[in-house]
């Protein structure tokens, strides 16, 4: 403590000191301190003064001032809006031009402007709230474009629906130009294809109007991407069709069917990232449509018409369909037209085969065969195969053949009913002529003959060798344009002729000859006329050949079977006259009355035998001009029935009894017979060939009337047999008719030479023939 008491004694002396020191300075500056107070007085009261007058003049100032700054922030609030204001008009006005696109059905042009709207403007804003609206309109905006666009899209199908068939028909229109037809055959590049279809579509345009050269669908939008001025975007670009002239050209496909819709569709749906739904959808309705266009009419088989509405619907439908295949990319691909043209090709032939086989008109199938032809090399011409239509109208070719053969069915029934059966009469070189030309027949002593003279066939020969022509040709209309070689058609048209001859012309021909009323006269001049035909196949032969230039020597070549026809139809009008003769002659014995217990004798042939010896005659002497044996074998046959008649009359059942009377007026008819058979009715018989129809008539009644008993019994079996043809039962029968006879009447007197009883003599005779009757079955 002491130490610090004298530390501090210290300092304070210090301080003591210190303040001796500068204390004159001190009270200096006091007084100076005290002369500066009262100036700063002064001053204080100049500055007061300064200040109440500076207030007051400063006062109007300050309020200017004031205004001033009210100016000042009025005018950076005027500038930022006006910036802001420069930020959000673009905005705006897109938005509008949007609205204005919507409405004007721009959709395309929308789209663009919507992506612009969010990509470029709408971000540099985003912050204020109508700009929040805008953006929560933009996906429902899509949507309305998307819907928007896929409704045109379902107009468009709609619409190339209702004009496929008109599409259609232009396309067949110039697949049957001639000029068009030279180039459509010629195998040509995908881009000729292409242009051959953009004739049909594009390039006939509205009449007063011509069209730009076609784009295709993103050539277009690229156009329509590359400029935002106002009038591309009015001018979506889609179809270009503004510029219009005068030139009035023939209105075309594409004045029924506007594509524009789909490509614009297509691009709207690509833009928005949905392509594959829009191709879906695309290729889903348009299978829909395929069904339905393939779907034929219940009556399409009843006139071309409705096959040609049928195939116009299916050549637009895929005349379409491959112009979208080349003028989008992807929208559809070539499996998927390949899928299509499959189904449309199998439902097609099933469609054809079953309608066609309704149609009974041969020109019908071939304006149908055409039709199918037109119908493939269109669809050929745009690379769709169809071998398999070829095929097919090789099985119309059927069809057709089988209407054409009813057809020809009624000609030749018409001609076969119509004719007269009568030799052609010729009173003229002109007519003969005109005959000749009409048939080829060359007869040297027919020419000679002076006029008038007779053909020998009648008229149906050359009525029925043209109509065979008419057969050829008809069958090579069908097969022109089928792409068949010349052996194929030559092949074709034997085949279809040889069922003419072997089928129809056979039929009409047996039909003509089974008639019931038909006459001897008509059945020769049927086989007379058949035996010219059968000549003229050669000539046949040689129709057919000159029009196919297939040579007869041709390997596989089909022969004519008219030669076996006519000769069928010949031995059938043989047959018949062998039938109706035989017939004639039942119907004259039917007349025969003979009383079979007559004691008379008679010295005459009956009147019915007379009758049928006289009708036989005259039948014999219209046989003259039969060809062959024909006549000699109808006279034989004939005999041979009347024989064989006479003996089945004689030995009939309910002839019980007869007398030797009665036997001795047969044996007059059947020398009337005997007679009529050396008269040599047809020439051409050796001797007495004929008689031997009568000879087991003529030796049976021999027997009996010359009652030779011992000379038959004696030599039976023997080849030198004088009653050779008298069969034991035969003459048992008869003896058993005249045994009882016996009994009553004494009509044995005559034979007086035998001395034996004549009734016992009877029942010797019979009972030796029983014997020779066991004894030869045994």
């Amino acid at each position: 403590m002491e130490k610090l008491e004298t530390r501090i004694r210290n300092h304070d002396r210090e301080i003591e000191k210190m303040c001796n020191f500068h204390y004159q300075g001190f009270v200096d500056s006091i007084t100076e301190l005290l002369k500066v107070r009262g100036e700063a007085q002064k001053l204080k009261n100049q500055v007061t003064d300064t200040n109440r007058k500076l207030q007051h003049e400063g006062k109007e100032l300050v309020i200017a001032m004031e205004e001033l700054k009210q100016c000042r922030l009025q005018q950076r609030n005027i500038s930022a809006t006006v910036d802001k204001l420069m930020l959000c008009l673009p905005v705006l006005e897109m938005y509008s031009k949007l609205r204005d696109q919507m409405k004007t059905k721009r959709h395309y042009p929308a789209l663009k402007t919507l992506e612009h709207l969010e990509h470029t403007y709408l971000p540099q804003v985003s912050h204020y709230r109508f700009c929040k609206v805008m953006v929560d309109n933009i996906p429902k905006l899509r949507e309305e474009i998307k819907d928007v666009s896929m409704s045109d899209l379902k107009d468009f199908l709609e619409s190339i629906r209702k004009h496929s068939d008109k599409i259609g028909e232009t396309a067949m229109k110039q697949g049957n130009d001639p000029y068009v037809a030279e180039d459509l055959v010629c195998p040509r590049e995908e881009a000729q294809q292409q242009r051959n279809l953009d004739n049909i579509i594009f390039q006939q345009p509205r009449i007063g109007s011509k069209r730009k050269p076609k784009k295709d669908a993103y050539t277009i939008f690229d156009t329509e991407i590359g400029s935002t001025s106002p009038k591309s975007e009015q001018d979506s670009g889609i179809l270009d069709v503004e510029d219009e002239e005068d030139d009035e050209e023939v209105p075309g496909a594409q004045d029924l069917v506007d594509f524009s819709p789909v490509y614009r569709c297509l691009h709207i749906y690509s833009v928005l990232g949905a392509r594959e739904t829009f191709e879906n959808y695309y290729r889903k309705q348009r299978r829909k449509q395929a069904r339905l266009v393939l779907q034929p009419p219940s009556n399409m088989h009843e006139t071309l018409d409705g096959y040609r509405k049928y195939f116009n619907q299916i050549v637009g439908f895929f005349v379409v369909e491959d112009h979208i295949l080349h003028t989008t990319q992807g929208l559809v691909n070539r499996a998927y037209i390949d899928e299509l043209w499959e189904m449309a090709l199998s439902k097609t032939i099933a469609a054809l085969r079953t309608h066609s086989s309704y149609c009974s008109d041969p020109n019908l199938v071939l304006d149908l065969k055409n039709l199918i032809v037109l119908f493939a090399d269109t669809l050929q011409v745009y690379g769709f195969p169809v071998n398999q239509l070829f095929d097919m109208l090789l099985e119309i070719r059927d069809q057709y053949s089988e209407t054409l053969l009813k057809k020809w069915s009624g000609i030749f029934r018409n001609i076969l009913d119509s004719d007269n059966y009568s030799p052609i009469p010729v009173t003229s070189e002109e007519i003969y002529k005109k005959v000749v030309g009409q048939f080829p027949f060359q007869d040297t002593e027919l020419e000679k003959q002076p006029f008038p003279k007779k053909f020998p066939f009648s008229e149906f020969v050359p009525k029925v060798y043209n109509q065979i022509k008419e057969f050829i040709y008809a069958c090579l209309k069908f097969s022109e344009d089928l792409h068949l070689s010349s052996t194929e058609v030559d092949d074709m048209i034997r085949k279809s002729t040889n069922l003419l001859l072997t089928r129809t012309l056979s039929s009409s021909l047996q039909n003509v000859i089974k008639r019931k009323n038909i006459g001897l006269t008509e059945l020769v001049q049927i086989i007379i006329n058949t035996t010219h035909l059968e000549k003229s196949c050669k000539y046949l032969e040689e129709f057919i050949t000159n029009i196919t230039n297939v040579l007869p020597e041709t390997v596989h070549t089909t022969k004519l079977y008219g030669t076996t026809t006519f000769k069928d139809a010949r031995h059938a009008a043989e047959e018949e006259i062998y039938t109706n003769l035989n017939q004639k002659i039942d119907q004259f014995l039917q007349l025969a009355d003979y009383d079979w217990m007559t004691g008379d004798l008679g010295n005459k042939a009956s009147d019915y035998l007379v009758d049928l010896i006289a009708f036989l005659r005259s039948t014999f002497a219209v046989f003259t001009h039969l060809p062959g044996k024909v006549a000699q074998t109808a006279c034989m046959s004939a005999c041979k029935h009347l024989a064989t008649s006479l003996m089945q009359l004689l030995l009939e059942a309910e002839v019980r009894q007869l007398t030797l009377g009665a036997l001795q007026q047969f044996n007059l008819d059947v020398r009337e017979c005997e007679q009529f058979a050396r008269s040599g009715p047809v020439p051409g018989f050796q001797e007495d060939t004929l008689q031997l129809a009568f000879i087991d008539l003529r030796q049976l009644l021999d027997l009996f009337l010359q009652w030779d008993w011992s000379t038959y019994l004696a030599d039976y079996g023997q080849p030198t047999c004088k009653y050779l043809r008298v069969n034991p039962v035969t003459a048992l029968t008869l003896l058993e008719k005249m045994k009882d006879t016996s009994r009553k009447n004494n009509m044995f007197a005559q034979f007086r030479k035998n001395e034996r009883d004549k009734q016992k003599l009877i029942d010797t005779v019979a009972k030796q023939l029983r014997g020779l009757i066991s004894s030869h079955h045994s």
